[in-house]
């Protein structure tokens, strides 16, 4: 939640408010931990490519391999899956097979067979089912819906987590021309496949000083591993400034020479610099909530946006947005594009009058 001012604020409205701040999300992994990989930004191909008659060709894949790839898309359609998990489908058989029945495995597991190498451990059905593109389907995404918070992963960590392959991003490379497949047989936009490909600056839990106290002074002029101080290390970052001494800290932030203060003063912050604000997340953003807004308490919060979905909804990480025992830690999760009360959007260096 919002870190306290130089002029304090009462812990237990800090503690409410990190409890209350739940409540705003549609999908989080409540552990308070990051994932390795689990912005849902991909890159997409520019547009779909055409289907030509004669070849019958898509991102170099053609006859048998379509149709398999169809009956992927069938069996995640039959499920009720999204498009993104009927992608994951088409993207983990290219990886494992090419979008081919192989009726052979490999070295490391040489009963593998089918569109995805399931293997002959009882847990894929039979010899026929695994040979079956629509069953070998059916039976990859019941095992995909059983790994938590699948949607959220990265399309290779999501794919790995139930295949098991030895390298976790093997399947990251079959990711534009599996979207560029289902966008050309299914009529679907790659963007709504792909969500925004704009990234924040930074990876995951990077807080300098995030093992260390909570509520110390950081080096930024905020409290250690409060809402604000990540996001100010975050907009630090944005700006090219990763190390102290920093370029933006709670001192000088506002032209006003008023503090940047808790999250309840940050919009008044952007609006004193004239900065730019609105209501649509767009990846960098800060994610402000207004004090007892969508969950917040009352100091408000604020968050940073890392990727924008096609559904209404964006990734978002931050510190504090936990309850206990998991308050003041980093935390990713899920929100409605209308959680927040606005979005306050990142300058560039030069409208700072920083260098270029």
């Amino acid at each position: 939640m919002g870190s306290r001012t130089a002029l304090g604020a009462a812990a237990a409205a800090l503690l409410v408010g990190a409890v209350a701040l739940v409540t705003v999300v549609t999908d989080g992994n409540g552990s308070g931990t990051p994932l390795a990989a689990q912005a849902a930004c991909v890159p997409a191909p520019a547009g779909s490519p055409a289907v030509t008659t004669a070849s019958r060709q898509i991102a170099g894949y053609s006859g048998v391999q379509l149709a398999n790839a169809r009956a992927i898309i069938d069996a995640g359609k039959a499920m009720g899956l999204s498009v993104r998990g009927e992608t994951i489908g088409v993207m983990t058989a290219m990886g494992e097979s090419g979008l081919r029945v192989l009726d052979h495995g490999d070295t490391v597991g040489r009963d593998s067979r089918g569109l995805f190498q399931q293997r002959g451990n009882g847990a894929w059905g039979s010899p026929r089912d695994r040979m079956d593109p629509g069953v070998s389907a059916a039976n990859f995404f019941r095992a995909l819906l059983s790994v938590q918070g699948w949607e959220r992963l990265d399309p290779t960590i999501a794919a790995h987590r139930v295949q098991r392959n030895a390298d976790p991003y093997h399947y990251e490379g079959y990711w534009p021309d599996a979207t560029a497949m289902v966008s050309a047989l299914a009529g679907v936009k790659g963007s709504d496949i792909a969500g925004s490909c704009a990234r924040a600056a930074g990876a995951g839990d990077d807080l300098p000083w995030a093992a260390g106290p909570i509520d110390a002074a950081s080096p930024n002029g905020t409290f250690t591993r409060e809402c604000v101080d990540f996001a100010l290390w975050r907009l630090n970052q944005a700006l090219g400034s990763t190390r102290a001494p920093f370029k933006i800290l709670n001192s000088n932030f506002r032209p006003d020479g008023r503090l940047l203060g808790s999250a309840l003063t940050w919009k008044d912050g952007w609006d004193a610099r004239g900065w730019p604000t609105g209501k649509t997340p767009q990846a960098g953003a800060v994610a402000w909530y207004a004090p007892n807004t969508g969950g917040a308490g009352g100091l408000g919060h604020v968050a940073i946006v890392t990727a924008v979905h096609g559904d209404g909804t964006y990734l978002e990480e931050g510190y504090n947005g936990n309850p206990p025992p998991n308050d003041h830690t980093y935390y990713t999760r899920t929100v409605k594009d209308s959680a927040p009360s606005a979005f306050l959007y990142v300058p560039t260096r030069k409208d700072l009058g920083l260098a270029s």
